[in-house]
């Protein structure tokens, strides 16, 4: 009977350790998705009220006080397209060049990972210092949108390669050898098997730098500039959504209804453009297996 009950009782402790476990797991996700939803709840309802056509397309008055961001948004997408475009090609060109032609062990291959893994955790102020540095002064782009999106291709490089890389990485060998025993050349292997395949990895990388890219501040203040004006090439300075909220909120008195209207707005727009990324790669799959 005692034995029974010592069996008993280990088992109950033993279901009790797994119910705390269960119940702290479970907790985590919920707590961070809680906090989400209540910073998400926030902004929608300090800021929707401030939605309109009118805020959207015309431009600021007083300081931001009045009228609407139409400039500030354009300035933000320039911004964002210019990083997107010198990132992405560098990006999964030398994430095909870390994962398909260099071997783990290489030398050269482990210095550029360490590298990268460096440069993904520098701060964004001291890129915001570097972009000002070279693109601003050294190579004479001043203040402008084309400073901001190459300072921001800078900071988001790392984090593209490394998902790519890894995207790359998780493809099956089994695709690389059959392709091989087919006679299929390396550069026919990476568009039309690997790349495809690798698409989730890509996605994620993308994500991600999309959302560092689009939320950044610190790195704009020193590149691209103050200037809400509208601007008319790359070279002109321009103000990112980003810093028109930090702007309103920490230096303009009476800035705070606006403030959360144009945050509001860089919520949407990032959905946006998560969901055109997401829409473009599911597209790109399709006609890929459909004319394969």
């Amino acid at each position: 009977m005692n034995q029974q009950q010592k069996t008993n009782n280990k088992k109950q402790t033993t279901n009790n350790k797994q119910l705390i476990t269960t119940s702290l797991v479970w907790s985590v996700p919920l707590i961070i998705t809680a906090i989400f939803f209540w910073i998400l709840g926030d902004i929608i309802w300090h800021g929707i009220g401030q939605i309109s056509w009118e805020f959207l397309t015309t431009a600021t008055k007083d300081a931001g006080r009045s009228g609407g961001i139409a400039p500030i948004i354009v300035s933000t997408v320039l911004i964002l397209a210019v990083c997107l475009t010198v990132s992405i090609p560098l990006g999964v060109g030398t994430a095909i060049l870390l994962a398909e032609f260099t071997r783990e062990e290489n030398w050269f291959g482990r210095l550029v990972r360490r590298s990268l893994d460096v440069l993904a955790g520098v701060p964004s102020i001291v890129f915001g210092l570097f972009g000002n540095a070279l693109f601003v002064r050294i190579l004479g782009f001043k203040y402008s949108i084309l400073s901001g999106g190459l300072t921001l291709a800078c900071m988001v490089l790392p984090i593209l390669i490394r998902s790519a890389e890894e995207g790359l990485r998780a493809v099956p060998n089994d695709y690389r050898f059959g392709a091989a025993c087919l006679g299929i050349c390396r550069t026919s292997t990476l568009w039309h098997l690997l790349l495809p395949a690798a698409v989730p990895g890509l996605l994620v990388g993308l994500v991600l730098g999309v959302g560092r890219a689009i939320a950044e501040t610190a790195a704009l203040l020193f590149t691209s500039g103050y200037v809400d004006h509208l601007p008319t090439s790359l070279l002109d300075s321009g103000r990112s959504l980003s810093i028109h909220i930090f702007d309103l909120s920490m230096n303009i008195s009476g800035g705070d209804p606006n403030a959360y209207g144009s945050a509001l707005v860089l919520i949407m727009l990032l959905l946006i453009i998560n969901g055109m990324a997401a829409w473009i790669t599911h597209r790109w799959l399709e006609n890929r297996i459909l004319y394969r």
